[in-house]
């Protein structure tokens, strides 16, 4: 369905703009304190260009699988295909988290291994899944604590390396742990199985966001009247990390909305070359996610003078507005490069190498 492949492309390119934002303001801004309104908009884009980034991972896997009379020849070769895609993201992940210690690729790869023995069962489980997955993480709130290992004078995770403490960061207390945020996986997957042809579709998922949004900023706004207790305070207002249940809700809320926009952009202007140029770059999100944190991290420390580490910045941050510039002119450039590639590839370079590595 080629217009629902271009809404699903051009939520992935919104989303991979939004980590450009979060991962250079991350390195070189005032994530944590920010003291004026560029700042304030900066992390917006935090948690919910995450969240659409992770939610159309599980719909790509969706997309992929998305026949009901395939043979078990069939579905042994696609569940190979996910399992080795998995593989790959997990290694590359775990090579980059070297260089980046905020990477999601190694997660996604967990992510994508747990779907690829999910992907044939009725779509109503993906649902129960994510409701699954969030109880588990509520779970294991009670007997481990949240900040165990944790050095949150520059976010460094302390046994990253040791057998326990991978197992932990992996499935518990991670930037983008499985749980609780492989709940954001299964219900792209859910969304995947959807017809985003019906206009129904379209709009009943864009009203099932808006409202749980709402209501999400109305205890968020009660929170700021003093309607409740410092610990409700604390876990309605959590942003990321930890990722309560309010801020799972408000993120996934808001990658419904969006992604119904963006279903619906692709559907009315499926001909207009800025809507394919968006498109090109949303197919190539793995290229530009491994670019940005390192060729982008490289240029920007250069044109600032400062000393690129991967945690949280220690120097004087630079200014909101210099981040915002220059995530919007090397994202330019990555549309650039995606026009440019795409006249000569299918796919982008390291889509290019996973599927001869998956088949």
């Amino acid at each position: 369905m080629k217009d629902r492949i271009i809404g699903f492309d051009i939520a992935r390119a919104y989303a991979i703009f939004g980590m450009f934002i979060v991962n250079f303001n991350f390195s070189f801004g005032s994530v944590m304190n920010p003291t004026d309104n560029v700042g304030h908009f900066l992390n917006i884009f935090t948690g919910n260009s995450t969240a659409i980034f992770i939610i159309c991972a599980g719909m790509g896997v969706s997309l992929m699988t998305n026949k009901t009379d395939y043979t078990t020849q069939e579905k042994t070769e696609l569940k190979s295909k996910i399992l080795k895609r998995s593989w790959f993201l997990f290694v590359l992940g775990l090579l980059l988290f070297n260089w980046w210690s905020g990477d999601i690729l190694h997660f996604y790869g967990g992510y994508m291994h747990i779907a690829a023995f999910l992907l044939f069962i009725p779509k109503r489980y993906y649902l129960l899944g994510a409701i699954i997955a969030i109880s588990i993480f509520n779970l294991l709130l009670l007997v481990i604590p949240i900040t165990t290992s944790w050095d949150f004078t520059n976010y460094r995770y302390l046994d990253f390396w040791s057998p326990l403490g991978f197992l932990r960061n992996t499935f518990y207390n991670g930037w983008n742990s499985i749980f609780p945020w492989f709940s954001y996986f299964l219900v792209g997957m859910w969304l995947g199985k959807l017809n985003w042809q019906l206009k129904h579709t379209k709009r009943n998922i864009f009203i099932v966001g808006l409202l749980v949004f709402i209501f999400i900023q109305g205890l968020r706004y009660m929170v700021k009247r003093q309607f409740f207790s410092p610990f409700w305070n604390d876990y309605i207002m959590a942003e990321y990390f930890p990722p309560y249940l309010p801020f799972i809700l408000v993120t996934m809320a808001f990658a419904f909305m969006a992604i119904s926009v963006f279903m619906y952009i692709g559907e009315k202007y499926s001909t207009n070359r800025i809507v394919l140029a968006l498109q090109k770059t949303g197919q190539m999100t793995l290229s530009h996610y491994v670019i940005h944190l390192t060729l982008g991290m490289i240029i920007l420390a250069t044109l600032t003078g400062k000393n690129y580490t991967g945690l949280l910045e220690d120097e004087q941050p630079t200014l909101p507005i210099y981040i915002l510039a220059f995530s919007f002119i090397f994202y330019i450039f990555c549309i650039l490069f995606s026009i440019l590639w795409r006249k000569k590839f299918e796919n982008g370079p390291l889509e290019t190498l996973m599927r001869k590595i998956s088949g």
